[in-house]
């Protein structure tokens, strides 16, 4: 059986708050590892078109999306167009399952970041979903925990993910699977198998964020990524 390291929750220079190449961030995915890397920027796909062209062999970058709802961010996977944000979250979902594509919720139960939050929002979502990040590198405090307790209660499908912000987190966490997670049928039945790798960002990266968020305000929305298609 095949075994995949991947990383289910990865950002770029198309993000609002990192500044991470995308044709870096891809090397340094397949550098430390990793076979697969699903970049979710927020709101937005172009950074994943451009780390999917930058890819090296043996790399398989999924197309994703960090998509904020009215109930809190959502992470898409396999998508073929971006999922507008500040529909409601079962709009949301099943937009992206029009697009053939996967759910997962990010960073549940952390205070601090657009999340799901409440134990009846995740309730709610709990069926319509594929996987919950029990295990998020960014999360500060118990929400870690509380998401672990929260997937292993209902059955879920638990994951690690970087939320890498900067090259320098990409895989700091990440979920091992057996089997081929290169399509959504690859992918779900890999979560089967999901073994956590877990790993912390240290304070001194995420010290980048509030950088980030300062110099895209200045440059403004409509940049163009390197490498993004046209």
């Amino acid at each position: 059986m095949t075994r995949a390291f991947i990383d289910l929750h990865c950002h770029t220079s198309a993000s609002f708050d990192s500044l991470a190449d995308p044709a870096k961030v891809v090397r340094a995915a397949a550098s430390r590892g990793l076979t697969h890397l699903i970049v979710t920027d927020h709101d937005r796909i172009d950074g994943a078109l451009a780390a999917r062209a930058a890819a090296p062999a043996g790399m398989t970058v999924i197309v994703g999306e960090e998509i904020k709802t009215a109930e809190g961010d959502l992470i898409a996977a396999f998508l073929e167009r971006a999922v507008p944000p500040g529909m409601s979250a079962a709009e949301t979902v099943a937009s992206v399952r029009e697009q053939g594509g996967l759910v997962g919720i990010p960073h549940p139960f952390d205070r601090m970041r657009g999340s799901v939050g409440s134990e009846a929002r995740m309730s709610a979502l709990a069926p319509l979903v594929d996987w919950i990040e029990v295990h998020n590198a960014r999360l500060i405090g118990s929400g870690n925990e509380q998401a672990a307790v929260f997937a292993r209660e209902r059955g879920m499908a638990g994951v690690a993910a970087s939320d890498a912000h900067s090259v320098l987190e990409v895989g700091v966490a990440y979920t091992a699977l057996d089997g081929d997670p290169s399509t959504p049928a690859g992918l779900l039945a890999a979560l089967a198998t999901a073994e956590i790798v877990p790993g912390r960002a240290t304070y001194f990266v995420r010290l980048w964020t509030p950088i980030a968020k300062a110099v895209n305000r200045i440059r403004g929305n409509g940049r163009v990524l390197p490498g993004a298609p046209a």
